[in-house]
């Protein structure tokens, strides 16, 4: 079966080559990373087999992995300082943060892909002694390399929606040795530290052993935002001299979404003409047709990238477009009301616990596949709110602006709940420990 998947997913490279050619010739995308991938590591990550020295290797596929990972690597460093610490990530816009958050690090670098003969290049120059990945990201044949090699590999903060338990029931009941093909990847695992019972026992259900599935907690309770930019501070200066108010910061957005954020915003500038929307594309390349959609509505827009310190925000500008990245979290502090996007549209949602931090009650739709235990604990708690639309985000954020105790109240639940759910960071951090402990147990 590990062959039968190799030989699918060369085909799918194959078949999706002259896409991938194209878009990085056009936008600068993968072929950057490729060398990376194919397991041709630079020699200063490669591990010297002469020195005792081995290696943690933290995994993080993209931006929302990489900021929940951040604090583990940090402590997994200070825990272990006899190993190096190496990070990997899957897309650019995590390689770029990673190189800004994780100084720290001993390497960083863009993770292979899943052919034998490539993982068995990078555990070979790398030889790690334990490989953490964030969330739930399973590759057949880098798990068995791993297993081969006798090097434990532990997922943290994993999670499975339910729709993604059933498509892969689905799967194995169309396909029956796909059920026993799940049972053996799973099993490759040494442990998997799930966020919620309800992850807990999904993963069961697919076939993980039951003994080496723990419930730890979501890391993302733990975040922390990093200081705020000499751009944060101009743009908190300027709101200030410019008495621009009120502040709407909508981040994640993903295609699809622009068009309700800026109707709703619409709702907004009716009552505060003097209103200032932040509009964070989720993804890079929506960048540039985020700025077309804002001039096609009339608005005028102002770029992040545009912006040097020593400018002045003007009275013209009617939507400041977030085209960076990093700079998101520490945005909310300055918002008076927020929307977290990728839920408007079916895309499962993205992180409401960066605006609660600052005491920001989260805004988003009801796609959150992606954070449901999340998103259901905050609405139950009455520390966040769920729109269907753009009239009703409209009519949310008119109703808050205009009563400030209710917005106040909202945010301090959001806060306090989520100093409530704080501590994954370290009950994952002693579960690892047991597995480096040299006592430990090998499989």
């Amino acid at each position: 079966m590990h062959f039968l998947y190799s030989l699918l997913t060369a085909a799918a490279l194959a078949l999706f080559t002259p896409y991938f050619l194209v878009r990085g010739v056009r936008e600068g995308k993968y072929l950057h990373s490729l060398r990376e991938r194919f397991g041709f590591l630079p020699r200063e990550l490669r591990t010297n087999p002469t020195q005792p020295r081995r290696a943690i290797w933290v995994h993080a596929v993209s931006v929302g992995e990489l900021l929940a990972g951040v604090p583990l690597a940090r402590a997994l460093q200070e825990r272990f300082p006899g190993h190096r610490l190496l990070v990997s990530t899957t897309t650019r816009t995590a390689q770029e943060l990673a190189r800004q958050r994780c100084g720290f690090a001993d390497g960083i670098f863009y993770f292979p892909l899943d052919w034998t003969w490539v993982v068995r290049r990078v555990f070979d120059a790398l030889r790690p002694r334990l490989v953490v990945i964030l969330e739930t990201e399973l590759w057949p044949n880098f798990l068995r390399q791993a297993r081969r090699a006798a090097v434990p590999v532990v997922f943290v903060n994993g999670r499975i929606s339910k729709r993604s338990q059933a498509r892969a029931l689905r799967l194995a009941r169309w396909c029956p040795p796909l059920r026993t093909f799940y049972r053996r990847v799973l099993d490759d695992g040494t442990l998997y530290l799930m966020q919620s019972e309800a992850d807990a026992e999904r993963l069961r259900g697919l076939g993980a052993p039951g003994a080496r599935v723990y419930v730890t907690g979501n890391l993302k309770f733990d975040f922390e935002p990093s200081q705020p930019s000499a751009f944060v501070g101009w743009l908190e200066q300027q709101l200030a001299q410019q008495q621009r108010h009120p502040l709407l910061v909508a981040g994640s957005v993903v295609a699809g979404e622009e068009e309700p954020v800026l109707e709703a915003y619409a709702h907004v500038r009716r009552r505060w003409s003097r209103a200032l929307l932040v509009l964070a594309p989720r993804k890079p390349e929506r960048f540039a047709d985020a700025a077309e959609l804002v001039t096609r509505r009339g608005y005028a827009v102002l770029r992040r990238s545009q912006i040097g310190t020593a400018d002045v925000l003007g009275n013209a500008a009617d939507v400041l477009l977030l085209d960076s990245v990093g700079e998101l979290a520490a945005l909310y502090r300055l918002a008076d009301v927020v929307f977290v996007g990728g839920s408007l549209v079916p895309a499962g949602g993205h992180n409401i616990l960066e605006p609660a931090w600052f005491g920001r009650v989260p805004i988003f739709g009801p796609s959150m596949d992606n954070f449901r235990a999340v998103a259901d604990a905050f609405l139950q708690e009455g520390a966040a709110l769920c729109v269907g639309d753009a009239a009703q985000l409209g009519q949310m954020w008119v109703e808050l602006l205009a009563d400030g105790a209710r917005r106040e109240r909202l945010g301090q639940a959001a806060r306090t709940l989520l100093e409530r759910n704080r501590g994954a960071t370290l009950r994952v951090l002693e579960r690892i420990s047991d597995v480096l402990a040299p006592q430990a147990v090998r499989r």
